[in-house]
């Protein structure tokens, strides 16, 4: 952490337990999408309003160069119009969102916190960079691909359940899922935090399966904030409903026909034993 008056490079550090940031400090972020740096801090005394606080994101060893502020002229021209403070500083929130992610967006990033006076908006002697927190990007230039759930045999008739997800680091902007049948009405869509700014939308199909269904392909397509995408697909196989007709009618027969018999020789014994009777 550091406490400074002048906003220079070099600051002395502090040994101040009460100001404290926790940062991301380590991401991954695909280019071109967008990448969202969780962030939060805190500060002596009570909550301060958000009308008291300045947030501003820098470059770790160089603390002109500034990512973000909430005066544009002061932002790095190769960031204007591509960064936003997403959280509420007055809730000692920082998080920070980096869009269309470039190749030079690896960072350090560093959060600096300073409190301002109510009446000219001017920065007062606290201002604090916590430069031992500080997120650094690794570029992925090819989106990762969506995986399945454990997969179950398909049956056909009855309801088959697949899942697909993405694990991605634009929070900001969910992927989009997609499937190659169904339609929404059949999908159920999940977002989860996995914590360390990474997160994870899974998309649940329901569908019924046919006898057509069998060996045919079953693609999951995630799309990216940004436009890059990237598909899984596996084979479906579809197991058929038992038929036991052939199996069932052969056995009535038999069985109607056994007993038919048994009735022609229990009437051709009773006309025979008549007939002996008659002869004595």
């Amino acid at each position: 952490k550091c406490l400074d008056t002048s906003f220079q490079v070099n600051c002395p550090l502090t040994a101040s337990k009460d100001w404290k940031a926790t940062v991301v400090k380590n991401i991954e972020a695909l280019v071109g999408s967008c990448v969202v740096l969780p962030c939060t801090f805190t500060h002596p005394g009570t909550q301060l309003s958000n009308s008291r606080l300045r947030g501003i994101w820098h470059r770790k060893d160089n603390w002109n160069e500034i990512f973000y502020h909430e005066d544009n002229t002061k932002i790095q021209d190769s960031f204007k119009g591509r960064t936003k403070l997403l959280g509420y500083l007055g809730d000692d929130n920082c998080t920070l969102e980096i869009d269309d992610v470039k190749d030079h967006d690896n960072g350090p990033f560093c959060f600096r916190v300073e409190l301002v006076k109510k009446d000219d908006n001017k920065p007062t002697s606290d201002k604090f960079s916590f430069v031992e927190e500080c997120a650094e990007i690794k570029m992925l230039h090819d989106p990762r691909k969506p995986k399945f759930g454990p997969l179950k045999s398909a049956v056909e008739g009855k309801p088959y359940t697949v899942t697909c997800s993405i694990r991605h680091t634009c929070s900001s902007h969910w992927p989009e899922i997609t499937w190659n049948r169904g339609s929404k009405d059949d999908i159920i869509e999940v977002h989860k935090d996995i914590n360390g700014g990474i997160w994870e939308t899974e998309s649940i199909l329901v569908f019924i399966p046919e006898e057509k269904d069998d060996h045919t392909d079953l693609t999951c397509t995630a799309k990216f904030h940004g436009g890059k995408s990237s598909s899984t697909a596996f084979m479906l196989n579809v197991k058929r409903t038992e038929n036991y007709n052939h199996i069932i009618i052969p056995v009535v027969a038999v069985a109607a026909t056994a007993v038919i018999f048994g009735l022609v020789c229990v009437l051709m014994q009773t006309n025979f034993n008549l007939q002996s009777t008659q002869y004595k």
